[in-house]
């Protein structure tokens, strides 16, 4: 099977370029969070964003760990806000800090603030930008975003980008969107949209953290369905636009690797894995980013994932290149280096052992 660079990697990189940064122990790219302060309440969000939380990182602050990045080999920065990121007030000082350094950055937003001349700014400074965009339809991205009439704002917002010129010139666009019990029947027409467009489709399964867990029995899919819809979008793709890749969890048509190269920073300097694994391993107010990345045993276990890794993820036939959500592993079981509970490949061996054993 031929597999299509863009679409398995998306906004990541190659596997050469990640063994380099394994070999010398340093990043590839860092995601950053300014503030939790959010225009929106999403029932599915992973950090229950809403309102600021105190002692959260200064400029000054945000300016030097962006250094540290880049000391450790860091090409990009992933902006993530933690909330909104675009209701940081020094949004754009930051933007052009990164691009003044010689990095690559994106920025994930819910779109709702972006103005002609915001939209123009990103693009002119090279920012790809996804935007979490959860349904077509008004009433079920309204109750999913938890604010009336966020819909028409997102729109508005993704507008303004397609006007300013986005995706074109090596800049991308995407749309982040969260799989879902309401949505689930407009996912492939979400995706076929998106390609049509050229437009990245981020397209997830929800982590039970956060606000998520509020709303579990509203917002859950089955294995078996999210299985169904994964091969669904492998069916548009190949069919449609050429693009070849196996489904598996937890991103289709993408292979996450980001613990290979990446961490993230909360919006209180902490130092965490990644978004699902909500587990500190280092503060970048006591220490520098360099040698938490060096000493931290959870950073080496998760960079040497393929051999760490535990259960029946171990001898998956995608176990060379996947290895489940570690943050479905974490926020289910409590060991970030479980098997992926929310996979259906995991169930479907399972059952096959327990029919076996009962012949």
């Amino acid at each position: 099977m031929t597999l299509n660079y863009e679409v398995i990697h998306g906004l990541d990189f190659t596997d050469a370029e990640i063994a380099g940064c394994l070999r010398r122990g340093g990043l590839l790219s860092l995601e950053l969070e300014f503030s939790k302060k959010c225009n929106l309440r999403c029932v599915y969000c992973y950090a229950s964003a809403g309102e600021a939380l105190k002692n959260e990182l200064t400029l000054s602050e945000l300016k030097d760990i962006i250094l540290q990045a880049k000391d450790v080999g860091a090409r990009k920065i992933i902006l993530l806000g933690g909330g909104e990121p675009l209701l940081y007030d020094h949004v754009r000082e930051v933007v052009e800090f990164i691009r003044a350094h010689g990095l690559m950055q994106s920025l994930f937003t819910n779109g709702m603030l972006l103005t002609k001349g915001l939209a123009e700014f990103l693009f002119e400074n090279h920012v790809s930008v996804v935007v979490k965009r959860n349904s077509n339809i008004p009433e079920v991205q309204n109750m999913l975003g938890g604010v009336k009439n966020c819909f028409e704002k997102i729109q508005a917002g993704f507008d303004r980008l397609a006007e300013a010129g986005y995706p074109s010139g090596g800049t991308q666009l995407g749309i982040q969107t969260v799989i879902c019990r309401q949505n689930l029947k407009e996912i492939p027409e979400m995706w076929a949209w998106a390609r049509e467009r050229g437009v990245i489709p981020y397209f997830e399964i929800i982590t039970n953290q956060g606000r998520a867990r509020e709303f579990t029995k509203d917002l859950a899919v089955t294995n078996d369905e999210l299985r169904d819809v994964f091969d669904k979008l492998r069916e548009i793709d190949e069919n449609r636009f050429g693009h070849k890749w196996s489904p598996h969890p937890t991103i289709a048509s993408f292979t996450c690797k980001r613990h290979l190269y990446s961490c993230l920073v909360n919006s209180q300097g902490m130092i965490q894995p990644c978004t699902g694994i909500d587990m500190p391993v280092g503060d970048l107010r006591k220490e520098k980013l360099k040698d938490i990345l060096g000493k931290s045993p959870v950073i080496k276990n998760l960079r040497n994932i393929y051999a760490t890794i535990e259960g029946e993820c171990q001898s998956c036939e995608f176990a060379v290149d996947c290895y489940g959500c570690r943050g479905n592993a974490y926020q289910t079981t409590g060991n970030y280096l479980a098997s992926d509970p929310a996979c259906w490949i995991r169930k479907n061996s399972l059952k096959a052992k327990k029919a076996a054993a009962g012949r």
